[in-house]
């Protein structure tokens, strides 16, 4: 019961100061606006705690292994973003990231690590290159990168704990919310 409290209280508080600061000019040298970035976005938010839902069945490897692969095709999307390269359907992406991740978790899916783990990187290549694209104009790299990687860490680990708590429900419960998942990203496509 203390551990559903806590990510209760996480989410509420995530929620919260997204809210609180969500207007022009608190760039705080890029960190507030980096940690910010991930959690004013419907799409980013579903998508980051998805992940770290889905995450809980998998392998052993591939659970372990997600924090990096979420990281690292964060920071590999937004290097090629400030490198000037071009990535084309970049929304297209990270809606189809919360699509694909809530059928994942709707069908209960178990991928390979090698699988799961490109998938992953994949998924967060779009959102990563998306946050680097909309670095506001004179943050501090390194404290943009810091702040969207701790907000997106806290997010897809507050995606793993409900995960761990829905491990111990019938499993009906975690196939309705990969459903409405799977449904938010079907909306936010066709929006």
């Amino acid at each position: 019961m203390k551990l559903t409290s806590k990510l209760l209280a996480t989410a509420a508080l995530l929620t919260a100061s997204a809210t609180a600061m969500a207007h022009p000019g608190h760039t705080e040298g890029g960190f507030t606006s980096g940690l910010l970035h991930p959690m004013l976005g419907l799409d980013h938010l579903l998508a980051m705690a998805a992940i770290g839902f889905w995450s809980v069945r998998q392998s052993k490897l591939m659970k372990n292994a997600t924090p990096a692969f979420v990281i690292g095709g964060m920071v590999f999307g937004a290097a090629l973003a400030w490198g000037g390269l071009s990535l084309p359907g970049v929304e297209t992406g990270i809606t189809f990231s919360v699509l694909v991740a809530g059928i994942l978790i709707a069908t209960l899916a178990k991928l390979p690590t090698a699988v799961g783990g490109t998938l992953v990187g994949a998924f967060m290549l779009f959102h990563g290159f998306a946050h680097g694209a909309e670095m506001p104009e004179g943050a501090t790299l390194a404290a943009y990168l810091a702040g969207f990687s701790i907000a997106t860490m806290a997010i897809t680990l507050v995606g793993r704990g409900l995960g761990s708590l829905m491990l111990k429900a019938d499993s009906r419960f975690s196939r309705g919310i990969g459903g409405v998942l799977a449904v938010a990203g079907a909306y936010l496509a066709a929006a």
